[in-house]
């Protein structure tokens, strides 16, 4: 009888328990394909989270056990899995009393004070609900960080969403102060996390909503899009300068393309979108003209980022900061990205030119979700004619496109005037590639793969890619097969796209180090970004990877300097989204044996060559764009100039990037430089 009454007690304790559990499940969406999940299971006050998906053959997979105390502040934290590349992750937080600890791949951790909001290393997009329940409780719902910071929510517009279970009222709420952009979130009546839109560290375009509503994905992506969208508006308000009159930048010294040089000082004056005049120094201002001192310092032409993904007005106006007036993109939501170029062409965001290519993709497991999955040769064809009645410049053919697809659709793209590039398909080789008529290659990691992959294997798994790349090391580039392919690019005038900065992001970041592509403007970023950067994207633990993945990437420097004394054309790009990254992009050409001034023509005037601008863009001569930057350096001596850019000129239009980077919270690298407005003319 008493063995009964404790059998019956503990079934009644198990009941109980179960009764208070609560689950939410949510579905990762990209393009209107499901790619993973996220399941947070929460008992007796402790949540356990599952999170995971995949696109384009990768992605994180993360368990996250969560405690938090009544104030809704983390009190205890572990996150263990792998990033998107497959690092490693092992974090913990803690918090007793008024001591914080915390270990992740920077390692340990500490702080006594007030309780703060922990911002997690590696936390999955639930820590964004986290965050906002925190400060909705706070006073003008605003708190401190840790390591670092003040997180800050700011209220939006509610909306009605319909799902499985019927519809539900939701609120928007923008998160600032972890990364550059605010993650935008959307809460139900009870504050509960109903959809994430934008979190840093997911792809753009990817966003998590609860399970049941997947079919409000487009609705909420446009939304996030339009949102985004109006707060960059707002911001271009703010930032963007448009003088009535000429104005005068004086006392500026010019790079010149055609003599790789500098000319002595000048005046350069601006009407409208165009460059009016280049005048001697001593030239006298005319009336009613605004006036730029340049105080010595160098302009130089709009730079060409030439592998970007431009998904977002914040990374349009990022890159312009940097210089960068021209991107080619290398693939994106179509629709999007049209949106997108016709609010920059009509003036109401600030972004670089762009020039498209068409995205096609086959069908897989592994397919990427953007531009046009086809999963025939005669879809493949369609996709190829879509892109040429639509102005493409080239389509770009992607990891899952059948091998023998290929010769139809670049006949097919050459007869309509468009080029080809791309990676290389799985199960096929460069020589392949070539030819079936590639005029460009994508990746020097893709362009090398033929020469070390096994028939079977498949490029398109990460895990496979990495174990393919670790061969690199013991590679002859002096054997026949390596000959033969550089000879095919060299002697067909081929180009290839060779992406150094995101090979030497991959493969020479280390845990808890800042990788050597971001130390130049590391301190200058927001805490989030900066957590973010130091958390290495592959796992080089195991003996010996971290001197074979150096030797990797000193591999392909080796390849793309020998392809550079071949003379095959580089075109300069960064998969990384630019900005920042394209000035890193720049500076590893210098260890293939380019010269600074060589690396800026080609990074300029070279790449309006290639795209057939050069009549408009490129240079800064009388006639052309009003495309160009200031530095108060000299970067034909010292490439790391381009770095503190003052001002940048786009369509006539004038932005000094101290005023733009305090928008992100950046840091400004320089001052803006001193102007004068103009007065007005004596009639």
């Amino acid at each position: 009888m008493v063995k009964d009454l404790a059998v019956a007690l503990a079934f009644i304790v198990a009941m109980s328990s179960v009764a208070v559990a609560d689950t939410a499940r949510f579905t990762v969406v990209y393009g209107g394909k499901n790619i993973g999940h996220l399941v947070a299971e929460t008992n007796d006050g402790e949540t356990h989270i599952d999170y995971d998906y995949k696109n384009n053959g990768r992605g994180p997979s993360m368990t996250e056990t969560i405690g938090l105390d009544a104030n809704g502040l983390p009190s205890a934290w572990t996150i263990t899995g792998v990033t998107t590349f497959s690092g490693k992750v092992a974090e913990h937080f803690s918090r007793k009393g008024s001591r914080a600890e915390w270990i992740d791949s920077t390692g340990k951790g500490a702080a006594i004070g007030k309780p703060s909001l922990y911002i997690a290393q590696s936390g999955s997009p639930w820590s964004d609900g986290i965050y906002a329940r925190a400060l909705l409780k706070a006073a003008n719902r605003q708190l401190p960080a840790l390591p670092a910071g003040v997180l800050r929510l700011e209220k939006g517009e509610a909306l009605t969403v319909q799902g499985n279970a019927g519809p539900v009222e939701v609120t928007r709420y923008d998160l600032s102060g972890i990364d550059l952009t605010p993650e935008t979130i959307l809460l139900d009546r009870n504050g509960e996390l109903f959809a994430v839109l934008g979190s840093r560290g997911v792809p753009s375009g990817i966003i998590l909503v609860r399970a049941g509503y997947e079919g409000e994905e487009q609705r909420l992506r446009k939304l996030a899009g339009d949102w985004s969208n109006e707060r960059l508006i707002d911001i271009e308000h703010e930032v963007a300068h448009h003088y009535a009159g000429p104005v005068r930048i004086r006392d500026v010294r010019l790079f010149d393309p055609k003599t790789v040089s500098l000319t002595k000082p000048v005046s350069v004056l601006v009407q409208g979108k165009e460059i009016c005049a280049v005048e001697p120094l001593d030239s006298r201002p005319t009336p009613g003209e605004a006036t730029i001192e340049g105080g010595g310092g160098t302009l130089v032409a709009g730079m060409y980022e030439m592998h970007a993904h431009l998904r977002s007005s914040d990374n349009a106006l990022l890159n312009l900061m940097a210089g960068v007036t021209m991107v080619r993109d290398m693939g994106n939501d179509n629709a999007v990205l049209d949106r997108l170029v016709q609010q920059i062409e009509d003036g109401g965001l600030g972004g670089p030119h762009v020039v498209r290519s068409g995205f096609i993709e086959g069908k897989s497991p592994f397919s990427n979700s953007m531009g046009i999955l086809v999963d025939s040769e005669d879809q493949a064809l369609d996709a190829v004619r879509w892109y040429g009645a639509r102005g493409y410049w080239q389509i770009k053919i992607y990891n899952s496109v059948h091998p023998d697809w290929v010769p139809a659709m670049a006949k097919e793209a050459h007869l309509l005037g468009m080029r080809v590039a791309g990676h290389i398909p799985a199960f096929a080789t460069t020589d392949q590639m070539i030819e079936a008529g590639y005029d460009e290659i994508t990746h020097i990691d893709k362009f090398m793969y033929g020469w070390v992959m096994q028939p079977s294997e498949d490029t398109r798994a990460i895990s496979q890619r990495l174990v393919i790349t670790k061969r690199l090391p013991d590679l002859d580039l002096q054997s026949a097969k390596v000959q033969h392919t550089i000879s095919m690019m060299a002697d067909r005038h081929l180009a290839i796209d060779p992406t150094l900065a995101i090979h030497e992001w991959l493969f020479l970041s280390r845990n808890g180090q800042i990788p050597p592509g971001d130390v130049d403007y590391f301190d200058h970023m927001p805490i989030g970004w900066r957590r973010d950067a130091l958390n290495a994207p592959i796992d080089t633990s195991a003996p010996g990877d971290d001197k074979v993945f150096q030797a990797v990437f000193e591999k392909m420097l080796a390849t793309v300097r020998m392809l550079h004394d071949r003379g095959v054309f580089m075109v300069f790009g960064t998969d990384l989204g630019g900005s920042f990254t394209y000035h890193r992009e720049l500076e590893l050409y210098q260890r293939v044996g380019m010269s600074p001034p060589e690396i800026l023509k080609r990074a300029t005037f070279d790449s309006a060559r290639y795209l057939s601008q050069d009549q408009r863009m490129g240079s800064i001569e009388k006639g052309k764009l009003a495309d160009f930057f200031l530095i108060p350096g000299d970067p034909t001596k010292d490439l790391k100039a381009i770095k503190t850019i003052s001002m940048v000129v786009k369509d006539g239009v004038f932005y000094y990037p101290s005023e733009v980077y305090q928008k992100f919270g950046i840091r400004p690298f320089v001052s803006a430089p001193g102007t004068t407005e103009a007065e007005p003319a004596k009639p």
